[in-house]
């Protein structure tokens, strides 16, 4: 991780950044440079964002060893029912690596029973620090069953899954993530905040989006300073269109938030979490960003480290395919060997392919910029008769959980 400068010693030599600027953003004061979650603080207040089939061990790996171990990293989302269940797969996703702390978990459910179960037994097992609550999910899969960020429009029912965690948790720190609502005509965020503060959540993040823009348009930041001045009894967490550093100090300047949660900026980039631990802790190093013979060792790392966990080699590299376009993304390598590099199944032939380019090349411009989904206006796909009656939870129940986790 060469091209990563740690605190301490001489600046690194800047490199052509394609037109890119430094960090010289003006951080947050010290007080605000540092987030409590329950017993923990975060510091700086950095999240890495739940993503379904991205923050499993191997990747919250990486981008933790380019914050320096600051920040907290989440687990993908875990569904309650299979945990409880015990699935297979499920058990597999809760493993943290030893030197992750504090270890940190976010669950979905539907089903308040269900939810305290799965609570319970994290608590009683001890198989995490902390609790994050999934209300923001906008993946029809989720929302066709009420879950997600379909779930906070059914207030009774968003109180007692909230209830029913906080209680089960005991001494664990009890957060949500949700939307802005489920359209513009059917906003919730604030009705959901004010929730959350009278039943014990410790801390909310707000995607400044509604379900119905998925991950389109622009994120609206004025949500976010909303819900911090609508809830000041707690910590708020804004995330949405955090592509930089710079954003993120300036989503906190803008808006009050007391921390950021970053999710599609830091795909094919683990190293935006050195970028985000230089800026709220007021320091002016100029990060170099990495030729592509410094991506392509961290593309091979980051495969290591997903066969190493998985216990198989080959379906570690093939788990990997989906993280190549991201890594690669501005530079020039031709669509066959994209595509050739997305369909390898070992890491010798993964780095035959990358050593093949020229490795040589900078950073491109424009590389820093939105990635991932990029989609907005879908319909919203809802369990019948959802909207009639934002209190009434009738019909929804165990049986709406997912059985299985990941998103």
């Amino acid at each position: 991780m060469t091209f990563v400068h740690r605190a301490g010693g001489a600046p690194p030599p800047v490199r052509d950044n394609g037109g890119m600027s430094t960090l010289t953003t003006s951080a947050p004061d010290t007080d605000a440079a540092q987030l409590r979650i329950g017993p923990h603080t975060v510091a700086p207040p950095v999240v890495l964002a739940p993503m379904a089939g991205i923050t499993n061990a191997p990747f919250r790996t990486l981008c933790r060893e380019f914050s320096g171990g600051k920040g907290l990293f989440v687990s993908e989302m875990i569904t309650t029912r299979a945990l409880v269940e015990r699935n297979e797969k499920t058990m597999q996703l809760i493993h943290f690596d030893a030197t992750e702390t504090p270890r940190s978990i976010q669950l979905y459910g539907v089903d308040p029973v269900t939810v305290g179960k799965a609570v319970r037994m994290i608590a009683e097992e001890d198989l995490a620090d902390h609790i994050d609550l999934n209300f923001g999910c906008p993946v029809p899969k989720v929302t066709r069953k009420g879950g997600g960020s379909a779930l906070p429009y059914k207030r009774h029912l968003l109180r007692a899954i909230v209830r029913e965690a906080v209680t089960g948790a005991g001494g664990l720190p009890v957060t949500m993530k949700m939307r802005k609502g489920i359209d513009d005509d059917h906003l919730t965020f604030l009705d959901a905040g004010r929730i959350a503060v009278e039943e014990g959540v410790t801390a909310i993040a707000l995607h400044g989006r509604t379900t119905a823009q998925h991950y389109g348009g622009t994120a609206d930041w004025d949500a976010i300073a909303r819900l911090k001045e609508h809830v000041p009894e707690i910590p708020v967490l804004g995330n949405g269109d955090i592509w930089s550093a710079e954003d993120a100090l300036r989503m906190v300047r803008e808006t009050g938030c007391d921390g950021v949660v970053v999710g599609r900026g830091c795909l094919g980039r683990p190293w935006l979490f050195a970028d985000l631990v230089a800026a709220f802790e007021g320091r002016t190093d100029a990060y170099a960003r990495p030729t592509l013979r410094e991506v392509a060792d961290v593309m091979v790392r980051h495969a290591t480290l997903l066969g190493e966990w998985l216990g198989d080699e080959a379906r570690g590299v093939v788990d990997f395919r989906k993280h190549v376009a991201w890594y690669l993304k501005g530079f020039a390598v031709g669509s066959e060997m994209r595509k050739q590099l997305a369909i390898t199944s070992s890491l010798e032939a993964l780095r035959a392919g990358l050593d093949e380019l020229d490795l040589d090349q900078p950073w491109p411009a424009g590389a820093d910029g939105p990635r991932g989904r990029t989609s907005g206006n879908n319909r919203v796909v809802l369990p019948d008769g959802w909207l009639k009656d934002p209190y009434d939870c009738a019909g929804v129940g165990e049986e709406a959980e997912l059985d299985t986790s990941g998103g």
